[in-house]
């Protein structure tokens, strides 16, 4: 009995003496690094195709059949739509049966005027009959060239018949089917493309003075796993009066992945700056002084006042106030003081 009531009564005095010890807060630290730190500005846009072409109808004729549905991909010189080119073999033979019959004018001319020829020669008729024999020969020649013109116009024409597509891409939009009467210039489908996309991005205009053609920007999108990495194209000389932004314009070629009518997160880079004092961003700490960074010496934190800059991958400038190397609290730095007993972390 007298051994449990000495232990019972030294963890009495043990809990005590527990409660009467001060709290020691518990941080982590790091050392004051010096590196390069990127300017950088960032924006989303959206994607624009340029290879977006509507396959209209170069002739008047009606479809046969349409050989691609919406979805569709398609290559270049692939057969698209087939019209009816019956009309335009039945014109071919018509003007083959004109050329055949100036041809057949022609030959009988030729004969005319060597007969004339002779009887000029015997001096039984005058130099004017040759003349003109000459003369009607020299019109049909006319005639034949342009009934044989006439056929390769129709020729090129019946070609239009078949309609073929102009550039890889997938169909948007069907927009005639078959027994359809199309004329010249009528829409058949809407090809999309994406080997060629523009991106256009809406950055503030308080940074206008300091974008410019030729300056890296990275890009991606949500329709794509590719960062694709490319130059400022141009920038719009107009502010857009609704948000007050400029239009950056940047051009992404060959990805498969990337889409027309999507939108696209762009950074680009303004400048370098080389040798930038920075802590972690959970060591700055603001209190009534202002932002502070708590330096750790011999396990006490002092307080020191800081002027901080950029803030990039949880990284913070720091423009005064700390030197390279020394020891700053990051977890735990929130709940310090000036020259409050610390306990460093292994």
């Amino acid at each position: 009995m007298s051994l449990l009531l000495l232990a019972m009564t030294a963890c009495k005095q043990s809990a005590e003496e527990a409660k009467k010890a001060p709290n020691i807060p518990l941080v982590s630290i790091t050392k004051v690094q010096t590196q390069s730190l990127a300017i950088t500005e960032e924006a989303i846009g959206s994607l624009e195709g340029l290879i977006d072409p509507t396959v209209a109808s170069e002739v008047n004729a009606r479809i046969l059949k349409v050989h691609v549905n919406v979805g569709d991909k398609v290559k270049k010189g692939q057969l698209i739509a087939s019209l009816d080119a019956r009309d335009y073999a039945m014109q071919r033979s018509e003007a083959q049966a004109e050329v055949a019959r100036i041809q057949a004018q022609l030959d009988h001319q030729a004969k005319t005027l060597a007969r004339s020829q002779a009887l000029v020669d015997k001096k039984f008729i005058s130099q004017n009959a040759v003349d003109n024999d000459i003369a009607q020969q020299n019109v049909l020649k006319e005639q034949l060239a342009g009934a044989k013109a006439r056929i390769n116009t129709i020729n090129y024409s019946g070609s239009k018949t078949n309609i073929y597509a102009p550039a890889d891409g997938v169909i948007e939009k069907k927009i005639v089917g078959a027994g359809e009467f199309v004329r010249m210039g009528d829409p058949i489908v809407q090809i999309i493309g994406n080997q060629k996309l523009r991106a256009h991005i809406p950055f503030p205009e308080t940074i206008a003075s300091k974008m410019k053609a030729g300056l890296t920007i990275k890009l991606t999108t949500p329709t794509a796993s590719t960062e694709v990495t490319t130059t400022i194209k141009e920038i719009k000389p107009l502010v857009m009066a609704d948000s007050r932004s400029i239009d950056v314009i940047a051009d992404v070629s060959n990805q498969a992945d990337w889409q027309a009518g999507a939108s696209v997160n762009a950074q680009v880079t303004l400048s370098q700056k080389e040798g930038v004092l920075v802590v972690p961003e959970q060591s700055v700490v603001l209190r009534p002084a202002g932002e502070v960074v708590y330096v750790i010496r011999n396990n006490k934190a002092q307080q020191s006042i800081v002027q901080t800059g950029e803030r990039k991958a949880g990284m913070v400038e720091v423009l005064s106030g700390l030197q390279a190397g020394l020891d700053v609290a990051v977890d735990g730095a929130s709940y310090l003081t000036d020259n409050v007993q610390v306990k460093v972390a292994k």
